[in-house]
């Protein structure tokens, strides 16, 4: 869904388990030439989501959420128009024992504020209106793409080291 040719390698977080997707769900794809932009994500500093946790109000702190993937999803109707879409989700849980840990985020998949769906894994999810990563579609709770989306944190230490060894950072 894309304009022109582009191609390069994949590389995987060097922990990820295929088996345990949800811990370190990030990879990179270098480029095999430039691809020229007006302006490019940035990665966030060390831990600032961790600021998010201390504030009153979570469902006031936004993301904004980019993908290719469908649109809509029930078990009689399907939307997959192969067009970049975005969604203002907010957030609902970070750093809870258990389900998200400190490794990813929940946010909201609803009729209001939009979210992600299949095919959206891997897509950018943005700091409020920000070009700052917060971190990267990763899983749904729910078949249908409501409810709440999993967003894998890549504001960590060993994250960034990782991203670092590709000249990036934040």
């Amino acid at each position: 869904p894309f304009t022109g040719q582009t191609g390069g390698t994949p590389y995987t977080h060097p922990q990820y388990n295929p088996r345990a997707f949800f811990l370190y769900d990030l990879g990179v794809v270098v480029l095999n030439r430039p691809m020229v932009m007006s302006q490019y994500g940035r990665l966030p500093q060390q831990d600032v989501l961790d600021d998010m946790a201390r504030r009153r109000g979570l469902k006031n702190t936004s993301f904004t959420a980019v993908g290719y993937g469908l649109q809509r999803i029930n078990p009689v109707f399907v939307e997959a128009a192969r067009v970049r879409m975005f969604a203002t989700p907010h957030l609902i849980q970070i750093n809870v024992p258990g389900f998200t840990g400190d490794f990813s985020i929940l946010l909201s998949n609803n009729a209001s504020t939009g979210g992600t769906c299949f095919g959206d894994s891997g897509g950018p999810n943005f700091i409020g209106s920000s070009n700052v990563i917060g971190g990267v579609t990763s899983f749904g709770k729910n078949g249908n793409c409501a409810g709440t989306g999993g967003v894998y944190r890549v504001d960590r230490k060993d994250d960034l080291d990782w991203l670092a060894t590709f000249g990036l950072a934040p």
